[in-house]
């Protein structure tokens, strides 16, 4: 028998390695619940402070108290009550997890010496924020993509805002991130990782640390001519460098011929591209992203409290699909952002804890989990503690163990 096994991983080495490289498994980093969207011309030195303060505002207008809120979004008044502390907190601590300051579609086309100024007081805006301890946890810029038509401007407004960040930062902050928009070949990609190492090289920094996100917002890149999930095969010609697949709603919906009036991130379209999009990133490390709705909080009470469930009830099913991220575009949908995001951990916080502490001996219990169903337990409490919708305390209490070991059993690998 020894001969076989000796055998075995002989024969098996190569196909390992390969899997060991190309599906390395979750990288353990925190990931926000949300990507807020500004136009560069737009981003202002205190911008995440003023985006809680609206979000506060427009609360205490529309939905002063927990009733009101549950009636506006539709969420039950119990877990809306038992929520609404934590978010306002939130509102309060940190109203923006993820940022791009975006140089492409909300941004529009500009004279260059517009759009360099743009770029340039952006980055400054961020360096002040940064030193000001106020940025969010996660930054990055949309610039244009590699389109023939866009790639000349796209480049030049990274090494302008790059090189301005650089000088007034000193470095690249913490989650830094760059966005790769209307994508339609895997080449666009792999010139992308040329980018980013031609960057590196010439801006004096540190071989691999820029990446970026893949927005997913064309139908070729979800489905190549000869038929193969291009999105898959863009994933590792990223180089290791691809941070995340981002589904961009209506682009995508308007290349499938979807009348505007049926544009959403609910269309069965978008749930195609979605998938595709889940398994491409299984096991990469890759995260997932879904989009935006464009339909915005703002007017009179009967408007907002409209929008409201709607976007609530856009995120509450991403959350259900295993779409952990979204895009937000104004302040007022920060309320439903967090109050859905909070509901949906607070829910699965209790079955979960107790399942898993099941399974890890403390208890019996009625279900036989699997080690994979084991990690996404523990995944959820993780993800739950990461936002702020669940305490150390409580989750410690309840599974039997410290985040430390939360951390370790959801993000190892399993098989």
């Amino acid at each position: 028998m020894a001969g076989i096994h000796a055998e075995l991983d002989v024969r098996l080495a190569d196909a390992d390695a390969r899997l060991r490289r190309e599906y390395p498994g979750d990288h353990g980093r925190r990931q926000p619940v949300h990507t807020v969207y500004v136009p560069a011309d737009q981003v202002r030195p205190g911008l995440a402070r003023d985006w809680g303060d609206r979000a506060l505002r427009v609360l205490d207008e529309h939905a002063p108290g927990p009733e009101d809120l549950a009636a506006a979004t539709g969420l039950a008044g119990p877990i809306v009550a038992g929520c609404l502390p934590a978010v306002r907190a939130k509102l309060d601590r940190e109203p923006i997890e993820d940022l791009r300051i975006d140089l492409e579609d909300g941004y529009g086309e500009r004279p260059d010496d517009v759009e360099d100024r743009d770029a340039r007081a952006a980055a400054a805006a961020l360096c002040a924020d940064i030193a000001a301890a106020t940025a969010p946890p996660g930054t990055g810029v949309r610039a244009k993509g590699l389109a023939p038509a866009g790639r000349r401007r796209g480049t030049r407004s990274l090494v302008v805002f790059l090189d301005a960040l650089l000088e007034g930062a000193g470095r690249l902050p913490d989650g830094f991130v760059l966005t790769l928009p209307k994508i339609t070949s895997v080449d666009q990609v792999a010139a992308m990782v040329w980018v980013t190492e031609r960057l590196e090289r010439d801006l004096g920094l540190a071989e691999g640390v820029l990446r970026f996100e893949l927005q997913i917002e064309t139908t070729q890149s979800i489905l190549a001519a000869d038929g193969t999930a291009a999105v898959a095969r863009m994933v590792h010609a990223g180089a290791g460098r691809v941070t995340g697949l981002h589904y961009g709603t209506y682009d995508y919906s308007a290349a499938c011929g979807v009348t505007a009036a049926f544009q959403s991130m609910a269309h069965p379209v978008a749930d195609h591209a979605k998938a595709v999009m889940q398994l491409a990133a299984a096991g990469t490390g890759v995260r997932l992203s879904d989009g935006s709705t464009n339909v915005l909080p703002v007017g009179g009470t009967a408007e907002i409290h409209a929008a409201w469930r709607l976007h609530a009830t856009l995120v509450r099913r991403s959350l259900e699909r295993a779409y952990y991220q979204g895009w937000d575009l104004h302040p007022h949908q920060l309320p439903t952002r967090y109050l859905a995001t909070y509901a949906f951990y607070r829910e699965a916080f209790g079955p979960a804890a107790a399942r898993l502490r099941a399974y890890l001996g403390e208890t019996g219990g009625g279900v036989l989990d699997e080690p994979a169903t084991a990690q996404a337990l523990a995944g959820v409490l993780v993800r739950g503690l990461d936002c702020g919708a669940l305490t150390d305390t409580e989750v410690t209490e309840a599974a039997g163990v410290p985040r430390a070991v939360l951390d370790g059993f959801a993000r190892r690998r399993v098989g």
